[in-house]
């Protein structure tokens, strides 16, 4: 544990310094879409081809099925923000295919208080 007035020392393969996000984004600090929130899934269209940011055939990489914004940062370690700005620059390019999750229908109802509770107190008398 570091004391006051000690820098803590970084992650390991972490590298979070302004210098690199700002390389990684080509110096953008916002996407043009708002086609992305924390819950968006996204999908790969296509395979990482040579030459392509490392970033970005990361992303492609696993997004083989349905992953949200927020689990693609965290496996890259990334800020939800470039990350955004990452994913867009796929979207643009159609490399990526981005959808909301479905919301219930607003016809489908809730179960009663009661039976939430039962829950609750089964769930903590295990």
């Amino acid at each position: 544990m570091s004391t006051p007035g000690q820098a803590r020392a970084p992650r390991p393969g972490r590298d979070d310094s302004p210098d690199r996000l700002y390389t990684v984004t080509g110096g953008r600090s916002r996407t043009h879409s708002d086609a992305f929130d924390l819950v968006t899934l996204v999908v790969a269209e296509c395979d990482p081809t040579p030459g392509m940011q490392s970033e970005h055939a990361a992303i492609l990489r696993m997004c083989d099925y349905p992953i949200a914004v927020v689990e693609i940062a965290a496996e890259l370690g990334l800020p939800v923000g470039i990350t955004r700005i990452l994913l867009a620059d796929l979207l643009d390019t159609g490399r990526i295919s981005a959808r909301h999750p479905r919301s219930a229908p607003e016809s489908a109802q809730l179960p009663e208080p009661e039976l939430l509770e039962q829950v609750l107190v089964g769930l903590r008398n295990l």
